[in-house]
């Protein structure tokens, strides 16, 4: 889930060691609903993939266990601490940049982000990449967060606890707009795939609520972001273990922000 720096630095980087805890949770979490997609538009033995901005190991692993031996996964990633130790047999990992480096060479029957474009900041040229990968019949899955939708983390904002949960959700979002993340974007894809030309567009989203993986997965990014959340006057050091404590109760019901996938077609 990286794949582009802005000025002012990736917010979740993927060398600190909560990354590698966010991409277990987000596997947990999300994989069951990356996958269906992936198995709905029939991606199959022999087949060629790109994962762009892999992030962590368990969406090219599953790939390659529906392409086979006969098959391709290329793993790209600005950083790539987290998918190195699966490169071999059909999976390539690359360093690669999707807004500035060519894609990778040859064509694609799947291309898929997750994640990853909301923290692009030339999402436009990101995308057109990933369209010119596609072979003729080739299938984009795009799957990105939109925020805004619903910037609650605890959407039940019954007491003080979820309100400060709330209130430090907020300056999460803060922290991420300032790096140049569309907060809304998730919403866009539908349109953007149609825009790019693609045929045969769908989409549907998902969040879940009240997982204990979203209680890892938030424990884990705040731990990720505390330092810039009390730089930047957003939360004072005992507000923040006060809601890592909150947390660990399983009380809270923390959900995510909705996590919109599209898919679409390039035209035989």
């Amino acid at each position: 889930m990286a794949d582009h720096n802005t000025d002012h630095g990736y917010l979740l980087d993927n060398r600190q060691s909560e990354a590698g805890i966010r991409f277990g949770a987000l596997s947990e979490l999300f994989d069951p609903v990356t996958f269906r997609h992936v198995d709905q538009l029939g991606i199959a033995a022999g087949m060629r993939c790109w994962e762009v901005g892999a992030g962590g190991p368990s969406v090219p692993l599953g790939l390659a266990e529906r392409v086979g031996p006969e098959g391709t996964v290329i793993a790209t990633d600005i950083d790539v601490s987290w998918t190195r130790d699966v490169a071999g047999g059909v999976i390539e990992v690359l360093r690669h940049d999707v807004a500035a480096d060519p894609p990778p060479p040859g064509s694609f029957d799947l291309v898929h982000a997750r994640l990853v474009l909301v923290h692009v900041t030339d999402r436009a040229e990101a995308l057109r990449r990933m369209v010119q990968a596609l072979r003729p019949g080739g299938w984009l899955l795009l799957e990105d967060a939109d925020p805004a939708l619903l910037p609650l983390l605890c959407p039940d904002a019954s007491g003080p606890e979820q309100q400060l949960a709330n209130r430090l959700r907020s300056g999460f979002r803060n922290l991420m707009a300032a790096r140049g993340a569309d907060l809304a974007y998730g919403r866009t894809l539908p349109r953007l795939l149609r825009e790019a030309g693609l045929d045969d567009v769908q989409a549907d989203a998902y969040f879940p609520i009240t997982s204990p993986a979203c209680d890892v997965l938030e424990a884990a990014t705040v731990r990720q972001v505390r330092h810039l959340l009390v730089a930047e006057g957003l939360a004072t050091d005992e507000e923040i273990d006060r809601h890592l404590a909150n947390v660990t109760t399983g009380r809270l019901d923390v959900g995510t922000a909705p996590m919109i996938s599209a898919w679409g077609r390039r035209r035989p």
